[in-house]
Formats: structure tokens, sequence, C-alpha cells
């Protein structure tokens, strides 16, 4: 068996068995690429008898080449999956080698305002070639800042989830599935976009096409939050993600309990959920800063 054929096996696992992203999956084939090339590994066998100590070497190799601490983590991820995933593949226990990856300061997530929120979805919507596409942007914004949806799960939805209505059924990362509430102005807004839009959306198609007629990609909303968030004067950190923050924020702000929140974002534990209470902490101390008069 070749490397080519182990990494087909590992990928097809990671797309189809546990639902990972594309750029995920994409990364993960890359590491165990690097790691087989290093090693030449013919067999699951071989594979599966991958040790800690091989693996730290992989990964001080890629150290020295200017890797930085989160993509030290992920490799680290990647490695001790293949790894066990090649065990599984021998009748062994999938258990993989115990080791402990670099520490990972995770800094705060930078929610944008209400207002700028809106004012970002009005300034793509308002400066697209075509009525359709500013229609469709505003739409996918709207629906991340009102739904608190990943730019991923946004692009997702099929003509099966048509119409919309007070509730959406989401399929997230890992396959989790949650319900999360629409509020009108969603449902109007993706109602415009589909009034304007020149492609038939049938129940197997994606609701939000490309100029082509084709899925739309997530590039293209990133490019076009970039162009609304230069144009507003807003900082590098409004980007389409900050929307989904945004709106964890600012239902925590409002009252929200962790546990409703988890479930809205569908977050597998509530340690992810937990870090708004710190962002909300921070927006806080912020206002009264500025607001004080002994605040500066």
């Amino acid at each position: 068996m070749t490397s080519a054929d182990l990494l087909e096996a590992w990928g097809n696992h990671l797309r189809d068995g546990r639902r990972r992203s594309h750029h995920t999956v994409r990364a993960y084939l890359a590491a165990a690429d690097r790691l087989l090339s290093a090693v030449r590994i013919e067999g699951w066998e071989q594979a599966a008898d991958i040790d800690g100590q091989t693996i730290r070497r992989q990964l001080a190799l890629r150290r020295s080449q200017g890797l930085s601490n989160a993509s030290a983590a992920r490799e680290l991820s990647a490695l001790k999956g293949f790894v066990a995933f090649a065990r599984s593949q021998t009748g062994r226990d999938a258990v993989a080698p115990r080791l402990r990856g670099p520490r990972i300061k995770k800094g705060l997530p930078r929610p944008v305002t209400p207002d700028e929120a809106v004012n970002l979805a009005e300034m793509v919507g308002g400066s697209a070639s075509d009525d359709w596409i500013g229609a469709r942007d505003r739409a996918v914004l709207i629906l991340m800042y009102g739904a608190g949806l990943r730019i991923a799960e946004a692009l997702s939805l099929t003509g099966a989830d048509l119409p919309l209505g007070e509730t959406l059924r989401v399929t997230g990362k890992g396959g989790k599935q949650r319900v999360v509430p629409l509020i009108p102005i969603v449902r109007a807004s993706v109602e415009d976009y589909l009034s304007r839009c020149p492609w038939p959306v049938t129940k197997t198609v994606p609701v939000f096409r490309g100029a082509k007629g084709g899925p739309l990609g997530q590039g293209m909303v990133q490019k076009a939050m970039a162009r609304a968030r230069i144009a507003l004067g807003l900082p590098a950190t409004a980007t389409p993600h900050a929307l989904r923050h945004s709106f964890a924020t600012h239902l925590l702000g409002a009252g929200a309990d962790l546990r409703s929140l988890q479930e809205l974002l569908g977050h597998a534990s509530l340690g992810s959920t937990q870090i708004y209470t710190r962002v909300d902490a921070a927006t806080l101390l912020d206002t009264y800063r500025s607001a004080h008069p002994r605040g500066r």
C-alpha cells in the first residue's frame, strides 16, 4: 500500500466519518503527507507503529522552519489523529501517542457594535456591482449576525431549507445539529435576495449563488466585507466571523445565560462559550474608561 493510498483513506475518514471542513482536511492531509515522506511508511502496520518520539522529531523539524505555536498544535493534532486512525485499521485500539502540545494563548474575540454590524451589511449591499449580488451579500451578513452562524453554515443553506420559518436547523462542526431562531430582519433579508436572484433555487442547490450560478465561496463574502470595513474605517478584526462573535456578545450583554448561548452557537463544550463572559467584561471596561471622568 502506497502513501497515496493511506492519505486517501485518511482523507475519506476525515470528510465522511468525522465531517471535517475542507480546510481542516487539507491541513491534516498535508501534515500526514509530510510525516509519511519523512519516515517512508508503506502500510497501515508501519503507520500504526509510529511513536511519540517520531512525532516529536517531526514537530521539532517543523518548528525549526518557523512554525507558530498555533500551527504546531494543529499539526500535532493531525499527526496524533492519523496514527490513531492507522491503529484502528490494524485492529488495535484507536489510541494516539500521548504528547502535550504547545501552550496557546487565546485572544479575546473582537465583536463589532450592533450599529457597525448593520452598517457593514448595508455598505456591502449598496456597493456591489449588481443589485442581486448586493442583496445576496447583505443577506449572508445579516444571517451571520442575526442567527450567530459560522460563514460555512450560512453558505450551506439549500433550497430544502426554504421558505425560512421562525427557526432554522443548522448542521455545524462535527455534524452537530442545533436549532436557531430567525428574527424578522433575517428572514426579510434572505427573501429580498431570493426575489432578485437570477438563478433558480431548487431543493438540492445552495441558496447563495456566485455570479455564474455556482455555490458562493467564502472568499467572496470575506472580500466584500473587507471593502466595506475599509470604507467605514473599521479595524481589520471586523471580519465575517466577528459577526458571530457580536451575536454572542450582544446576547450575553442582554441577559442570555451561558447554557442557552452554548446551544445557539453549537459549541460542544461550555468552556468554548465562557470566553464571551470575558469579552463582555472587556467591553464594559472600555465603556467605563471612555465615559467616566476619571476613567482615563
